[in-house]
């Protein structure tokens, strides 16, 4: 059977360059990589795990702990870091905690502290700082999406200015008479993104000198079907209706213009819609938005997470695992579709 010195000849890279490849190192170009994965198949040569693991500590597995698979975000985000761990050759254990919190109590303290992964991506979870501290004790890396964690590398995005930036696009249209959907009590559970949404579209409307109005602040669970029954009761009331929703996310926008349609109003001319998210459904809708690119992010946090491992005090060199640790804002792109318009009484007044 080849070994490692015949992959590295047919390749034309070192020895070193192609161990650090096969064994999912992060630290190797892609072209690289390629070069290595395929002089290994060629040469019939099946790199050592068990091997690897013993010699490096690490088991090229990292972990992702999400609340919820089947939310679209989630199920984002997991496709980008299951893309980026694949091309490194690292396994992806995947950690559905639902409404359990036990589950998540057995991840942090049995399948973590036993050394089963070489760390951990954590979604819209905030950790308490003695899990944080249990994690980085054992020198397991810890990245998080969708807030800051204390000692952690974080990803995240600047939902309270977006929600601002959003209120501010329907303020700039003209419209005065603006509705807001948020979230339920159970979604501002962890990193509280329902209410750093409603708190940025309140900032908007108080800066523009517009009054909050309680019957039209709405909440549902972040799904079409929760938003559609919010919006009916938003919409179907016989005194006077908004002319604008900020919806806290795209799925609730989609559902609130669903139930536009139920009373016979149109998107914009009757009502105007905005939400933050970048849904796949979006661009089918003409949804004005702000895209977060989920996927990105998943990707971003794995890039981040193997590079903690392959950096100063990183797995790989008995450091501590907090010590590169950094706080990056994700990018995001404001796309202006044809769900907001002027208002009826404005564009009627200009024609």
């Amino acid at each position: 059977m080849a070994g490692i010195k015949e992959v590295a000849s047919r390749a034309g890279l070192s020895v070193a360059t192609v161990s650090r490849a096969l064994s999912g190192k992060s630290n190797v170009s892609s072209r690289s990589r390629r070069l290595a994965q395929e002089a290994a198949r060629e040469l019939g040569f099946v790199p050592s795990y068990h091997a690897s693991s013993l010699a490096s500590g690490r088991n090229h597995n990292i972990g992702l702990v999400v609340p919820n698979v089947h939310r679209w975000y989630f199920s984002s985000v997991l496709e980008g870091v299951s893309e980026t761990l694949l091309d490194a050759g690292y396994d992806l254990t995947l950690y559905n905690v639902g409404e359990q919190p036990e589950h998540r109590s057995s991840i942090l303290n049995d399948f973590l502290l036993r050394k089963r992964l070489d760390a951990v991506i954590a979604v819209a979870l905030v950790l308490s700082d003695e899990e944080i501290g249990q994690l980085l004790a054992v020198h397991r890396p810890i990245v998080g999406i969708g807030g800051a964690l204390r000692g952690a590398s974080t990803i995240r995005i600047d939902d309270e200015g977006l929600a601002m930036m959003a209120t501010r696009h329907l303020i700039g249209l003209g419209h005065t008479r603006i509705a807001h959907v948020t979230g339920d009590a159970a979604l501002n559970r962890d990193f509280k993104l329902p209410q750093l949404r409603q708190k940025g579209f309140a900032a908007a409307m108080a800066a523009a000198g517009l009054p909050l109005r309680q019957e039209w602040q709405a909440t549902a669970d972040f799904t079409i079907q929760g938003a559609y029954a919010a919006g009916r009761r938003l919409l179907g009331t016989s005194t006077e209706r908004p002319t604008a929703v900020f919806a806290a996310s795209d799925e609730m926008a989609v559902g609130i213009m669903l139930a536009a349609r139920d009373f016979g109003l149109q998107v914009p001319r009757d009502l105007s819609v905005v939400g933050i998210d970048g849904h796949e459904l979006a661009e089918t809708f003409g949804l004005t938005t702000i895209s977060q690119d989920p996927k990105g992010q998943g990707r971003l946090a794995a890039a981040t997470a193997l590079a903690l491992l392959d950096g100063p005090g990183g797995q790989s060199d008995g450091g501590a695992a907090g010590d590169g640790a950094r706080d990056q804002e994700y990018p995001t792109e404001f796309v202006v579709r044809s769900s907001t318009a002027v208002p009826p009484d404005t564009a009627e007044h200009r024609g």
